[in-house]
């Protein structure tokens, strides 16, 4: 497993959704109102605040890539399912893009395109014909009997402009700032299960160690961690993370299983229309296989 002091900053880049260097539990629930659980000296001012999340929302995986992943359902109670899925990402003028396709069965596969940023949306393939999803629908799961939904892949919270820093705390013996988005009212009106995101991020490294879905009554709901990184050429990208139900205590592993950087994918790719088409993984030489 990765550890925080054997990168530097510009290689603890989120993918898409979040990257942190530590195996991170599931938190127990706690109310947003909690006592903080460091003495609060030198927090940062509005405008380090305001710093900190542009450079966090800018990070990401640098170029274009491609992941083979496999996903697969840790249920608390009943039979295991596994999928396997592929993703092209690269950044646009709005922020990271990202194409997702997951395979359903022999002859069946979704596909979602997911955009970041200030103007985020998230389309997928219905028939043939892409549709965008509303706010309710971005936390249907991206195929049925797993906890991984397109909100999780998206992270539109990271553009609310109700945020807060909460505190500074620390998280596997490490410091970390706190963050508290809420969502604005169109968005908790479609979705009123959703009070609050929270996201734990280092002070160092400005990654996120855990973010946490919070219901309005304050507790956690959902929490998503990474598990692992790997070192591919000079850059770390994630290896495997994990999305709890902390309800239900479910749980949905993502692995990433292979990966090909530093690639030039076309625009076209990363179009509504685009998911119509077909596209090829890259070339056989390019993909470095990651070892389990």
């Amino acid at each position: 497993m990765a550890r925080w002091d054997k990168f530097a900053p510009a290689l603890t880049r989120r993918a898409f959704f979040i990257v942190g260097a530590l195996t991170l539990p599931a938190s127990a629930a706690v109310p947003l109102s909690a006592p903080p659980e460091l003495a609060q000296v030198g927090l940062p001012d509005a405008a380090e605040i305001a710093r900190i999340l542009v450079q966090f929302r800018q990070t990401g995986i640098a170029g274009d890539y491609f992941l083979e992943f496999d996903l697969r359902t840790l249920p608390r109670r009943g039979e295991e399912q596994s999928f396997q899925g592929k993703m092209w990402g690269s950044r646009n003028v709005e922020g990271a893009i990202t194409r997702v396709v997951l395979a359903e069965g022999a002859d069946r596969e979704q596909r979602l395109l997911v955009q970041n940023g200030g103007a985020a949306a998230v389309w997928r393939r219905e028939g043939q014909q892409p549709v965008a999803l509303d706010a309710a629908a971005l936390f249907s799961p991206v195929v049925p009997g797993v906890n991984l939904t397109a909100f999780d892949l998206q992270m539109p919270f990271l553009y609310w402009p109700g945020v807060t820093l909460e505190k500074i705390t620390r998280m596997r013996g490490r410091p970390a700032h706190v963050f508290v988005f809420r969502p604005p009212a169109a968005f908790a009106a479609k979705n009123p299960r959703v009070g609050a995101v929270r996201a734990y991020l280092d002070t160092q490294y400005n990654a996120p160690t855990q973010i946490e879905t919070i219901d309005p009554d304050g507790r956690v709901a959902k929490t998503l961690s990474l598990l692992d990184l790997k070192k591919v050429g000079e850059q770390w990208i994630p290896k495997s993370f994990e999305v709890r139900d902390e309800v239900t205590r479910d749980k949905t592993r993502l692995t990433v299983s292979a990966a090909a950087l530093n690639l030039a994918l076309p625009s076209g790719l990363f179009t509504p229309a685009g998911l119509m088409d077909e596209v090829r993984p890259p070339a056989a030489e390019r993909i470095v296989t990651l070892a389990p």
